[in-house]
Order: structure tokens, then C-alpha cells, then sequence
């Protein structure tokens, strides 16, 4: 009877101080934070797996347990971070190869710039294949599959 009870008083401390992950559609945050921590698992009690020390980063978050989200990276890691270390305000990182920053969203259309791979951007318009960004003063349109930081499911509009 007596390890019943042990058991059974594990076996709620266990279901009390456990997290239990709730999956959402992906969405894209920027990374806010000077330096943030990630973290294997949903809680400061959880080992520290890396840091970013790069604000402005776009991520995409996976999952969510109270103020903790699961967010994958542009290299495909996936970790635990705190909701206060990140924003709506959407960003986005170009990849691949130096691309050229278009007048308007059409291939034939005046280079206004060219821009380097992992450069990151502020989001401000999906129109189709197109996005239009903003690095420092200068604004312009990219084919959307020259940057990272978008889901597949996210629709046109302005941010």
C-alpha cells in the first residue's frame, strides 16, 4: 500500500510539472532579442542547447507551451525559446546567392540593388511569388523562393 501511494504521488507530480506541447500551423516571428537562449526542451530547467546573438533573425514557430515556443532556424534547428525574446514585426532572410533587388515585381524589371545571401530584411508585401522588402532605406521586390521566413501556406498581403 505503501508504494502505491509512492507511485501514485510520483505519477501526479510527474502530470503537474509536466508541459504538454501544443502543435500550431507554422508562423513566422523575428528574433528581438540582443541574445536569447534556446533551450532543448519548454522551460528554464531544460539545458541550454545554443544562443542566438543576432536580433532581426526570422524564425518559425512549431509548437507552444505556456510562454515557451518551439522555433525552427533557416538551418533547420529546432529548440525552445521564451515568447518575450521574439515579435510579430516579420522579417526575412535572403538565401542561396546574391540576388537582385527588383523595382517592381517582374523579372524584367530595373536592379535597384544587389543583395547578399543571409542578409536579413523587414517583410512589408507578399503578392504572389513576389515579396517586397525593406533593408535600411532601400525597398524592393524579390521572387518569394530567394528568401526564407515565409510558410507555404501564408497568403498575399501587407505587414
Amino acid at each position: 500500500m505503501r508504494m502505491q501511494k509512492f507511485f501514485y504521488a510520483c505519477f501526479c507530480f510527474w502530470i503537474s510539472s509536466s508541459s504538454f506541447a501544443t502543435n500550431v500551423d507554422p508562423y513566422s516571428v523575428t528574433l528581438k532579442a540582443r541574445e536569447a537562449n534556446v533551450r532543448v526542451g519548454p522551460g528554464s530547467r531544460y539545458p541550454l542547447a545554443w544562443k542566438f546573438i543576432r536580433p532581426g533573425l526570422p524564425l518559425m514557430v512549431l509548437a507552444e507551451v505556456g510562454t515557451w515556443r518551439k522555433i525552427r532556424d533557416v538551418e533547420g534547428a529546432e529548440g525552445w525559446i521564451q515568447q518575450n525574446m521574439i515579435t510579430g514585426r516579420r522579417t526575412v532572410m535572403v538565401i542561396g546567392q546574391k540576388r537582385a533587388l527588383l523595382k517592381k515585381p517582374d523579372p524584367n524589371a530595373d536592379v535597384l540593388a544587389h543583395v547578399e545571401p543571409d542578409v536579413c530584411a523587414r517583410l512589408l508585401e507578399i503578392r504572389g511569388n513576389w515579396v517586397r522588402i525593406r533593408i535600411e532605406r532601400l525597398s524592393g521586390w524579390l521572387p518569394r523562393a530567394h528568401v526564407w521566413g515565409i510558410s507555404k501556406e501564408e497568403k498575399e498581403g501587407r505587414f
